[in-house]
């Protein structure tokens, strides 16, 4: 059975974190690439967010009893395949998964264009998630 109270406090924390990000969205990446501490705060928040709805996802798999997934990538597969995720999402969440295996494996540096460009653009991504998941909830 679905744990909606842990379910719906990881997406408080969510929407928190999405607060307190949204203070950097207007940076430009010359500022970006100058200060290493917002490069911090910003990689590791968007870090936090994205393993946060990836235990979202995780807990929903397990508990609905939906195929193993083989990658972090293969969660958000998973619940569009269950309906729970909508189709026009799966690509942004697919890169969110990609992107939070590059800050904490540091497979790369971090190309400071695709961070602002989250910042900018994508964000609004964790809103869609969110929802989704909380009228996925309504129908248990």
């Amino acid at each position: 059975m679905v744990d909606k109270t842990l379910i719906l406090k990881k997406l408080s924390n969510v929407e928190e974190y999405l607060k307190q990000i949204k203070e950097f969205s207007d940076i430009s990446v010359k500022d970006y690439d100058a200060n290493w501490k917002i490069q911090r705060i910003v990689e590791r928040t968007l870090q936090i967010m994205i393993e946060s709805c990836l235990d979202v996802a995780g807990h929903i798999i397990s508990d609905a009893g939906f195929r193993v997934p083989e990658t972090y990538v293969d969660m958000f597969r998973i619940l569009t395949e269950n309906g729970i995720l909508k189709e026009k999402q799966l690509a942004a969440l697919e890169k969110m998964a990609r992107f939070r295996n590059i800050v904490v494996h540091d497979y790369a540096k971090i190309d400071s264009e695709i961070v602002i460009g989250i910042l900018q653009r994508n964000l609004v991504d964790f809103e869609k998630f969110n929802q989704a998941i909380i009228d996925y909830l309504k129908t248990l």
